[in-house]
C-alpha cells in the first residue's frame, strides 16, 4: 500500500461558522491521518503568493479578500490515493452541485464559500505544502 499526501484547507466561512471540528472527525472518519495542522489567519500577500495561479483571473480579488476574512486551518491529510480521495470528500466545487454527504454539500454556501479547499494534483500538493508546511511541521 503506497500512501500518499494531499494539502486541504478548512476556509475562513467554516471556520466562522464552528464547523471545523465536524470537518476534522469526517476527514478521520473517511480514512484519512493528519499529518500537519495549523490555524492561521493570512494576509492579502500570503492569500495572493497562495493563489497565484488564478491572478489573471477575474474573481481573484475576491477570493484573496474571502481567504482574508477570518482564520483557516491548514492541513497535510495522508491515505491511499489522497487527492482523489480528498477531492471526492470535499464534493464539487459548486455546493448546489456537490453530491449529497459531502463537505461542500454539507458546510458550503455558494462556488465562492464553498468550506474547503483541495489540491488536485501531485505537483499542486507538493507546491501547497511546502507553502504553509516546513519539514520540521509534519509528521
Amino acid at each position: 500500500m503506497s500512501l500518499q499526501r494531499t494539502f486541504a484547507v478548512i476556509k475562513p466561512d467554516a471556520v466562522a461558522a464552528g464547523n471545523t471540528g465536524n470537518i476534522l472527525a469526517e476527514i478521520e472518519a473517511a480514512g484519512f491521518s493528519i499529518a500537519a495542522m495549523k490555524k492561521m489567519h493570512l494576509t492579502k500577500s500570503q492569500a495572493e503568493g497562495f493563489y497565484y495561479v488564478h491572478k489573471e483571473r477575474p474573481f481573484f480579488g475576491d477570493l484573496v479578500n474571502f481567504m482574508t476574512e477570518g482564520p483557516i486551518v491548514a492541513l497535510i491529510l495522508e491515505k491511499e490515493n489522497a487527492i482523489a480521495e480528498w477531492r471526492k470528500l470535499m464534493g464539487a466545487t459548486n455546493p448546489e452541485q456537490a453530491e449529497e454527504g459531502t463537505l461542500r454539500k454539507k458546510y458550503g454556501a455558494n462556488i465562492e464559500r464553498n468550506a474547503t479547499h483541495g489540491s488536485d494534483a501531485e505537483e499542486t500538493a507538493a507546491f501547497e505544502t511546502r507553502y504553509f508546511f516546513n519539514a520540521m511541521e509534519t509528521v
